[in-house]
C-alpha cells in the first residue's frame, strides 16, 4: 500500500510538472491536475492541499537532484572557483526544464508564508539540501578555504545562488546563456575575493561582513 500511495503522489507531481509546461501555472488546477491523473480530485487533495504544496515538492526534487547532479561535477578536487563554478552550472542544468514556469515559481516562492519560500521552515530540508551542496564545493577546494570562512562561507555562496536563480528566471537569452555568462564570471571573481582574507587589512573587512552575517541569522 505505501508503495501504491508513494506512486499516486509521484504521480500527481509529475502531471502538475508537465502541465505546468504545457498550459503555465495560473491556468492548472489541482481539479484538472486529478483528471489528467486519474485519481479523485479529493485524492489529490489528499496528498497535496494546494499548487502551492505542489511547487514545494518539486523545488524539493529539484534540490535533490541538483545534490546528485553536483556531487559528480565535484569529484576529485578543485579550486573554490572551478569547484563554484561547477555547482552553479549544475544548478542551472537542472532547473532547464523549468524555465518556462519560472516567474511563477518566484511569484509563489515569494509570500512570506508560501512553502516554497526557500526562508520557511516548511523548506528547511530544500534549503538543508542545497547548503550541504555548496559546503561539499567549500571542503574540497584545493587550495583549502581560509578555516575562519568554512563555516559561513556555504550559506554566503547559498545566498548568491538564490541571486543568480532570480537572473535566470527573467533571462530571456537564448538558452539562458546570460546566466551562464554570469556564472562564468562570477565563480573566479568570487573565489580571487575571498582570497583576499589572509591579507591583513581585507581580513578586518571579511571578519565585518561575517559578524553582520551572523547577527541577521541569529
Amino acid at each position: 500500500m505505501a508503495v501504491k500511495s508513494e506512486q499516486t503522489r509521484q504521480k500527481l507531481a509529475d502531471t502538475a510538472l508537465h502541465m505546468f509546461r504545457e498550459i503555465g501555472f495560473e491556468k492548472t488546477t489541482m481539479r484538472a491536475i486529478a483528471a489528467e491523473a486519474g485519481v479523485s480530485v479529493g485524492n489529490a487533495y489528499y496528498y497535496f492541499a494546494s499548487k502551492d504544496d505542489l511547487v514545494h515538492e518539486l523545488y524539493v526534487q529539484v534540490q535533490e537532484e541538483h545534490a546528485a547532479t553536483a556531487a559528480l561535477a565535484l569529484e576529485g578536487s578543485g579550486s573554490l572557483g572551478s569547484r563554484l563554478g561547477a555547482v552553479l552550472h549544475a544548478g542551472l542544468d537542472v532547473m532547464a526544464p523549468y524555465h518556462a514556469f519560472g516567474a511563477d515559481f518566484v511569484s509563489t516562492a515569494i509570500r512570506p508564508t508560501s512553502p516554497v519560500n526557500p526562508f520557511s521552515e516548511a523548506s528547511t530540508p530544500a534549503r538543508e539540501a542545497s547548503l550541504a551542496i555548496f559546503r561539499l564545493a567549500v571542503d574540497g577546494a584545493r587550495p583549502a578555504v581560509p578555516r575562519k570562512l568554512r563555516a559561513d562561507l556555504p550559506e554566503l555562496l547559498w545566498l548568491g545562488y538564490m541571486g543568480i536563480t532570480l537572473f535566470w528566471v527573467y533571462d530571456t537569452s537564448p538558452g539562458q546563456q546570460r546566466t551562464r555568462r554570469l556564472v562564468d564570471g562570477a565563480a573566479p571573481l568570487m573565489a580571487r575575493g575571498l582570497s583576499l582574507a589572509r591579507l591583513p587589512g581585507a581580513a578586518k573587512v571579511l571578519d565585518d561582513i561575517l559578524s553582520l552575517s551572523r547577527s541577521i541569522r541569529s
